[in-house]
This record gives structure tokens, sequence and C-alpha cells, in this order.
């Protein structure tokens, strides 16, 4: 039975421009509502070292050199992208229902507009299985840290599978906090929390 509800994806990418910049490393986690792990996916795309070492300048990757070394290796021994987007599909289709009004397939991660802006131009199959409306744990991290002060501190590795588990754990916390908050006013007001 296929029972993975969201698809959360990060994707390690040359730079911030979906035009101009590659994809380098896709994981995928596929959770249920509860968010218990279903399945997970990750792969290295190949790009030549040339043309990874020419994109991948600048402060951040200056900032980042152990991670830009490591990914630049990984592509070496990547596959690549038609493959890894083939590979992509299957891991969807094997652990979810077929996309539909009735059971829509959700992105989710942190910040994930800007992965979604990537698969419209490099992915464009695998993108179009999923519903236009996406679960971003950013949006919460804003409210979160705004409004309840709460910060919470993610693995900043920067490499795609350790970004996404930091993504859920986020997430589980602030429903925490939520769960919490609404336990305790129901307390307060004497009706049970089923």
């Amino acid at each position: 039975m296929k029972k993975a509800s969201l698809l959360w994806i990060d994707l390690e990418m040359t730079g911030l421009d979906a035009r101009t910049d590659k994809i380098i490393e896709v994981a995928c986690i596929a959770t249920d509502w509860k968010l218990r792990e279903v399945a997970s996916f990750q792969e290295n795309i190949k790009w030549s070292k040339t043309l990874l070492e020419k994109k991948m300048t600048g402060e951040f990757w200056e900032k980042h050199a152990k991670t830009r070394a490591d990914l630049i290796a990984a592509s070496a021994k990547g596959a690549d992208l038609a493959s890894v987007e083939q590979d992509l599909l299957d891991f969807v289709a094997k652990n979810f229902a077929r996309p539909s009004k009735n059971h829509p397939i959700y992105l989710a991660g942190n910040s994930v507009h800007q992965d979604r802006k990537f698969l419209e131009v490099e992915m464009s199959q695998f993108n179009a299985l999923f519903h236009y409306r996406l679960l971003d744990v950013s949006a919460l991290k804003i409210i979160f840290s705004h409004i309840y002060k709460m910060k919470i501190k993610k693995p900043n590795a920067h490499r795609a599978e350790d970004d996404i588990r930091g993504s859920i754990d986020e997430l589980k916390q602030y429903l925490a906090k939520i769960d919490g908050a609404t336990a305790g006013k129901l307390a307060k007001s004497g009706i049970r929390n089923a």
C-alpha cells in the first residue's frame, strides 16, 4: 500500500539562478501526514568538473569550501540528469498514490519554492506530478521566530538529505508547540483533547 502523502525535497545547486545554475544533488524523503518516513532517495547529478568549478564561486562557496569539494567529487560519480529524473518518477510511483484531485502530492521543505524553480527548468516531468501548493517550513519559521521568539537550530551541512531531515525535525517542533498550546487551552476550558 502506498502510504506517502508528502514529498520532502532538497536540492543542492551550483547557485540560486534556475536559468543558469545546475542541480548537483537531490534528496527526497516520502512521509505520511504524521511525518513518519516511508522511503528515501538520494542521488548526485553528473556535470563536468570544469563546469562546476566555474559556477561554484563566490563568498558562499568560499565559506563552504569542504562542501563544495564534496559535491564536486560526488557529481563525478553521479548519474546524468535524465536518469535521475526517471529514478525520481519511479520513486514517486512506488511510494505515492497516483496524483489526482483527491490524492494530491505536495512538495515539502524549507524554502521549497526555490527548489521548485529548478525542477521546473531541469526536471519538468517530475515537477508536473506535484500540486501547486507547497508545504514550506520557512513560513512557520518566520511566524514562530517573530511572534513566539522560538528559534530552532538546524544542521548547516548543505547536503540535501541532512537538510531535509533538519526540516522535518523543525516542523515536528513547531507542531509540538502548537499541540501543547492547544492542549493547555482545552484543559483550561474543561474540554478533553480527543
